[in-house]
């Protein structure tokens, strides 16, 4: 029986008789968490379905499908189960019942007015959905179908953008994301299992599941890295390079949750310039960006930190710096502060 290569440690931590979130998309990954958490006696779950309205008639159905896919799971759970056939259903039994949360968004229209990706844009957007449901169903903590596979490609495009080792480190087992006020905490089962293993999951318990087409266009740039760039970086090396930039992904993380763990408090509205003159220069800018993601301030880049951390400077006479979506960082009185 085919089984998933997980850490235990993720799932120690959250007891199979809590009530948790779980997104799910309708395809293959998030079908198989799915499945796989109830066969472990996760049987509280609140299934969370963002509509993006990018593909018409196809999103309308990928809904649907989520939507059926719940009522199985619960019909299931009401019939005895069969022990002498020997037949395995594609729905384990489970106790508790299984929910439905769904709503949509304009992802498009909202990239074009927050001059985001669409994919930023549809990240966005999936976040504040799971904030939102987090707070009305008094749930915080919500488990996402990222693979193995997804975290080398996240890695690869946090470096190809330029970002610093906390860019690097975006994708974790267990994270905590402040949206609209909400501290979200978000797991990720998968981050060990790879692409091929979930393929074989899904073969193997017979799992149906939506299939995006636009999986398969390479305009987006996770597209091109994942059918073009990372095979031929394996063609020309002569190696699986996956595994590499995987641990080098989670040393990044580990390494990114020791130096969290080491910045004050960044909750505050306001920046003390002292406080951050006096921290060495990488832990200024790591230390600004956990206070600007605070702020909810989004695309936070290299050049809108050392914008920010030119402030503290003693010789400047800059007390104002833009930021992303017309929002600014002001200094008055020994405080940086948003406006």
């Amino acid at each position: 029986m085919q089984t998933l290569s997980t850490d235990s440690r993720v799932t120690r931590h959250f007891p199979p008789n809590a009530r948790y979130l779980i997104g799910v998309s309708g395809g293959r990954d998030s079908v198989a968490l799915l499945h796989w958490l109830i066969s472990l006696g996760y049987g509280r779950l609140i299934v969370c379905h963002l509509n993006h309205r990018l593909r018409g008639r196809s999103g309308d159905a990928d809904a649907r499908f989520v939507s059926r896919l719940v009522e199985r799971y619960n019909e299931q759970a009401l019939r005895p189960p069969r022990t002498r056939t020997g037949k395995r259903s594609a729905y384990p039994t489970m106790a508790g019942g299984i929910e439905f949360e769904s709503s949509s968004a304009n992802i498009r229209a909202l990239g074009k007015q927050k001059k985001m990706s669409i994919e930023t844009a549809a990240r966005e957007a999936r976040y504040a959905f799971f904030a939102e449901t987090a707070r009305r169903r008094n749930c915080r903590t919500i488990f996402v179908g990222h693979h193995a596979d997804d975290l080398v490609e996240t890695f690869l495009i946090n470096l190809f953008r330029g970002a610093g080792s906390a860019g690097l480190a975006a994708m974790q087992q267990i994270s905590t994301r402040r949206v609209d006020g909400v501290d979200l905490t978000i797991v990720r089962p998968f981050l060990c299992v790879w692409r091929k293993e979930i393929d074989d999951y899904v073969s193997e318990h017979r799992l149906k599941f939506r299939e995006d087409a636009t999986n398969k266009n390479l305009t987006p740039l996770r597209n091109r890295i994942r059918h073009r760039i990372i095979p031929y970086l394996e063609k020309i090396l002569g190696r699986n390079i996956r595994q590499n930039i995987w641990r080098t992904a989670m040393i990044a993380a580990d390494e990114e949750k020791w130096i969290e763990s080491e910045l004050h408090d960044s909750t505050h509205a306001d920046f003390s310039v002292v406080k951050l003159r006096a921290l060495p220069i990488a832990l200024q800018r790591r230390a600004l960006l956990k206070w600007l993601r605070a702020q909810n301030v989004s695309d936070i880049g290299f050049a809108a930190i050392e914008r920010v951390r030119s402030l503290a400077d003693r010789d400047t006479r800059i007390a104002k710096v833009n930021l992303p979506e017309n929002r600014h960082a002001r200094r008055r009185a020994g405080k940086i502060f948003i406006e």
